[in-house]
């Protein structure tokens, strides 16, 4: 069984399954910019880190120095999660934590873990009244709920495809596909999804978007489905396919791309009914470096679309049309930007397990479209 500090009580963690108790732990916020002027100090706290069998939370926080994901539940509460992991090679001891931060920047709970460096972190969604972990492995068996205060629940895991609907968050793209109903609690895999299904999105009517890449030399497509029922598809137009996807808003879309360039998107700003493809709009396709992996493509809840690449540059559109972008500045270089509703969450951090701090390393947020930003800071 789990242990979850909370607030200087400790509160015993009931039905938590023993993939449950990995849970990450978060970094704390305090060391987000620090100045470490002594480097050989922090390097053997964070050696004791990751070697302690049980690691404190805030210890692990600081380690890390920035959280490796930030999602937020309904009501603005924030689980933060970070990794310390051994620094000389990709095996060796680790150490994992997440923090739930309210609306009041408060902490309201914390957990740690010690683990390997070998294992992939858990990874953690919003999801209604609070947030659900993603299967650590190839099926749903692990994953489990915590609420906005911190307690788990076990989910409900069952291998009867549910239809989607309103409310449901897509958990698992594929291998397999999972989707996560917070009002009961419930993993299972999407009902309809075709069998050549590459991609998924799932959007907040309760919509499944997929992009099909069947086996013969007809175009990839993009499918359409509600409550079980095709509503219509359209093809991914030549010499592209397809790539990344992504639906909310009223907006879906899709990056094409041609070997192994993004060279623009197939999207729709009316719910499936009209498609065009953008191959400009302001955005540099034949500048991008890192290939369609790297691709970042997120919708806000007005539809508008979020562009960018992974460690690279990023461009917003100006209206929900999304025929125009404009670059967007950062007050840091981001190893990771994320969207919620219509708030935006940059992580500056280094790309491999480090010692020291990058500059400008933590969690930015901004509510206004980039054009502000703050550093996330704790307030206790």
């Amino acid at each position: 069984m789990a242990w979850l500090e909370k607030r200087g009580t400790v509160m015993r963690a009931v039905g938590l399954t023993a993939a449950a108790s990995a849970a990450l732990a978060l970094p704390a916020c305090g060391a987000m910019g620090a100045d470490d002027s002594d480097s050989g100090d922090r390097e053997a706290r964070y050696r004791s880190v990751i070697e302690d069998p049980h690691p404190r939370p805030a210890d692990v926080i600081e380690a890390a120095g920035a959280p490796t994901g930030a999602v937020r539940a309904n009501d603005g509460s924030l689980l933060l999660a970070y990794d310390a992991s051994n620094v000389e090679d990709d095996e060796g001891p680790a150490a994992t934590a997440w923090r739930i931060v309210g609306p009041d920047g408060h902490t309201v709970a914390e957990h740690a873990e010690h683990g390997d460096a070998e294992e992939t972190p858990p990874e953690f969604k919003g999801a209604g009244g609070g947030f659900v972990q993603v299967p650590p492995g190839e099926g749903a068996e692990g994953a489990y709920a915590l609420d906005v205060r911190g307690k788990p629940h076990k989910a409900v895991i069952t291998e009867t495809p549910l239809r989607a609907r309103p409310g449901d968050i897509l958990l698992s793209e594929l291998e397999p596909s999972l989707i996560y109903r917070p009002a009961t609690r419930t993993v299972a895999p999407p009902a309809g999804v075709p069998d050549d299904a590459i991609r998924l999105a799932v959007d907040e009517h309760g919509t499944v978007w997929s992009l099909d890449q069947p086996l013969t030399d007809d175009p990839d497509r993009v499918v359409r489905q509600h409550d079980g029922h095709t509503l219509g598809s359209t093809a991914v137009p030549k010499p592209y396919a397809g790539g990344t996807l992504t639906a909310r808003g009223g907006t879906a879309a899709l990056s094409l791309t041609r070997g192994e360039r993004v060279r623009g998107l197939l999207l729709t700003t009316d719910g499936g009914k009209r498609w065009r493809t953008l191959r400009s709009g302001g955005i540099p396709w034949r500048d991008l470096e890192r290939g369609p992996d790297s691709l970042v493509l997120e919708s806000l809840a007005d539809g508008r679309l979020l562009v960018g690449e992974e460690g690279g540059h990023y461009w917003l559109a100006d209206d929900r049309t999304n025929t125009a972008f404009h670059p967007l500045k950062t007050p840091a270089r981001f190893t990771s930007l994320t969207v919620d509703g219509a708030t935006l969450y940059g992580i500056a951090d280094a790309t491999t397990a480090t010692y020291g701090l990058v500059d400008g390393e933590g969690l930015w947020i901004s509510r206004d479209g980039g054009h502000e930003w703050h550093r996330h800071e704790q307030h206790g």
